[in-house]
């Protein structure tokens, strides 16, 4: 039987039943591999992108996207030499994709053998630093424990869009998230202002949050942080600076660095510039000023039933508070 266009218009999103009977007696010709299909090439708006993701032939990729539009009778891209746009029906039934291939997941999960063991593929992505020094190490323990489960970590300098992007999780440091998406806080963290003895030495200690507009900062565009922009606290007191410096960088490690090498101050996290400061590499400036830059595991509504994604929350939760 093939699905009635017009029925992807009129079954409500929201209606966990329809989907039941989309699957029993509208849809005995889609398999969830043309839909995992479907969800690699939205997701990345290219075939071979897809292809490559899923380590098969852009052939393969193309002989199902047209199975499955022939199945549902609808066409789901839009498809030019440059690139692939989804259409109107397509996006509609990407949307309804990930809800499906979620309930088989929870569905194997749920009547497994081991109930309480997690069991997939988990897609987590975090920030460059973060991801390295901590949540890298962090995973490399869970899958230890969780045998069943298999980790894919990717890192980026910018904010991630979790649920567009295909992630199950972003482990997130900053306070600033979406209300459409689950966020569960896993650690205490603030940014603070340092800067190496060397540069101290040199250009003075800075006494007062006004004064750093007269030094050499170091600037950071790194996911949610407004380049050249400082929100800092102390108390109930709040202030927005505009900082400049000779040097600036999307990556926090290196502009670590460059203050290690005294070339002005930096704002960063705690996590980060502990062992620096403790070791004297580095001072803490105007120690009552920090940013508030907890850490955070942020992931879809639509996961919230996830076995995978709640052992994973559990675990960091419980390693963090170890560092």
């Amino acid at each position: 039987m093939i699905v009635d266009p017009a029925l992807l218009k009129t079954i409500p999103y929201s209606c966990f039943d329809c989907l039941h009977i989309v699957l029993k007696k509208t849809l005995p010709h889609v398999l969830p591999e043309d839909l995992r299909v479907l969800l690699e090439v939205v997701r990345r708006a290219s075939f071979a992108a897809a292809a490559q993701e899923l380590g098969v032939s852009a052939a393969y990729v193309s002989k199902r996207i047209r199975l499955l539009e022939a199945a549902l009778a609808v066409k789901l891209l839009h498809r030019t030499t440059r690139r692939v746009a989804v259409t109107e029906e397509g996006e509609r039934v990407y949307q309804w994709a990930q809800r499906i291939l979620d309930d088989i997941d929870h569905l194997v999960q749920d009547v497994g053998t081991t109930r309480s063991e997690p069991r997939g593929l988990l897609r987590v992505s975090s920030s460059f630093g973060f991801g390295r020094h901590v949540v890298a190490p962090a995973l490399s323990q869970l899958v230890a424990r969780h045998p069943g489960l298999q980790l894919r970590l990717e890192v980026f300098d910018r904010l991630v869009d979790v649920a567009a992007e295909g992630f199950d999780l972003d482990v997130r440091v900053g306070d600033e998230i979406a209300p459409h998406l689950i966020a569960k806080r896993l650690a205490d963290n603030h940014r603070v202002l340092c800067a190496a003895p060397a540069y101290l030495a040199r250009r003075g200690t800075p006494r007062s949050v006004d004064e750093l507009s007269a030094h050499d900062c170091l600037v950071i565009k790194e996911r949610d942080h407004p380049f050249g922009v400082w929100k800092l606290r102390a108390g109930a007191e709040a202030r927005t600076l505009k900082v400049t410096g000779p040097l600036s960088s999307n990556n926090g490690e290196m502009a670590v660095q460059w203050a290690l090498d005294g070339h002005g101050i930096v704002l960063r996290s705690i996590w980060d510039v502990r062992a620096d400061l403790a070791a004297g590499r580095l001072v803490q400036l105007l120690p009552a000023w920090t940013q508030e830059a907890n850490i955070w595991a942020v992931y879809p509504s639509r996961l919230s039933r996830s076995a995978k994604v709640r052992v994973a929350v559990e675990f960091l939760a419980q390693y963090l508070c170890t560092l």
